[in-house]
């Protein structure tokens, strides 16, 4: 499987970004999928999360409220939707998928995932 992230720019604060995570799987819809992101000097951590069905959504304390994670099975693709940029929000931006049976698993490690995309740089400007 092979993940194909993008839609990572150059954004003032409190301005808004989609990201896009495309799927080679032909059956994306039995991945859950994460959004991780990694600061430079820092350890990569984790950005939110989405079970295959899409019932649970898990989000780190830092992004609630701002950001949106959803998924289109038909279009194998997921997105984190970020609003309210903050010049903490900068970070090189990786998604992440796993196969699962359950339709509401969504794990928050990134240990959990198996397959992972190149990464897509978001830059957010004071």
């Amino acid at each position: 499987v092979q993940l194909q992230a993008s839609g990572g720019g150059l954004v003032q604060a409190g301005g808004s970004l989609r990201l896009s995570c495309a799927s080679s799987a032909g059956t994306f819809s039995s991945y859950a999928m994460g959004w991780f992101r990694q600061a430079p000097g820092k350890e990569r951590e984790f950005v939110a999360a989405i079970s295959r069905s899409s019932d649970n959504r898990y989000y780190a304390d830092s992004v609630k409220g701002r950001f949106t994670i959803s998924r289109d099975n038909a279009k194998n693709t997921g997105y984190l939707r970020m609003n309210s940029l903050k010049p903490e929000d900068t970070a090189v931006y990786y998604c992440a998928a796993t196969q699962r049976s359950s339709y509401y698993w969504a794990g928050i490690r990134g240990s959990e995932y198996d397959y992972w995309g190149q990464g897509t740089q978001v830059t957010v400007s004071s």
